[in-house]
């Protein structure tokens, strides 16, 4: 019965690391061959790099991030992704400006004392937080993003079917000799 259950905890286990390997895998390809950030039905996956945000979400979480809003059109307490000195950065709007028609936001991190000290334009802003985050994956999409994990991202899953193959040849063989045999 033991053994039963634990081969059953190995199996979920196994098909739970094959899908997360997959989606990585799917990501880092479609990134590679259209040059830029992968989407998935106008959604980005963001692997968060940094505390700032936490409670809401924690660093190595991936989050899910809305392409093709309006830009000029997010409002105080909306949490946008945006362009600041090339780098991306995921912060709350902490208020709305308009300036003789022209919009621009002030953004805070959650877990941030103070304000940020930079003035956040529309053009800048590439999207706003799906409220969907799944823990602890962004370390390894980061990690294979880089190109020791994408190398070992095309490797790694070669060697596994290999190996599942000679076990299922040596399997049949097996099985071929038993019934040969008696």
């Amino acid at each position: 019965m033991m053994k039963k259950i634990l081969s059953i905890i190995g199996s979920v286990i196994k098909n739970i690391f094959l899908v997360i390997l997959c989606f990585l895998a799917f990501i880092v390809i479609s990134s590679r061959f259209t040059g830029g950030e992968s989407t998935i039905l106008g959604y980005q996956l963001k692997a968060v790099l940094s505390g700032s945000m936490e409670p809401t979400f924690h660093t190595g979480s991936v989050i899910a991030i809305k392409l093709g809003a309006n830009p000029s059109s997010y409002e105080k307490g909306d949490i946008v992704t945006f362009h600041m000195d090339n780098k991306l950065i995921t912060h709350r709007i902490s208020a709305v400006h308009n300036k003789n028609g022209e919009i621009s936001y002030k953004t805070k991190g959650d877990n941030n004392d103070a304000p940020d000290l930079w003035t956040v334009y529309p053009q800048n802003i590439i999207g706003n937080y799906s409220n969907f985050t799944i823990p602890y994956v962004g370390y390894a999409l980061n990690f294979v993003s880089s190109k020791t994990g994408s190398a070992l991202l095309l490797v790694v899953p070669g060697i596994l079917l290999t190996l599942s193959a000679l076990r299922n040849l040596l399997h049949l063989r097996r099985e071929f000799e038993q019934k040969t045999a008696g």
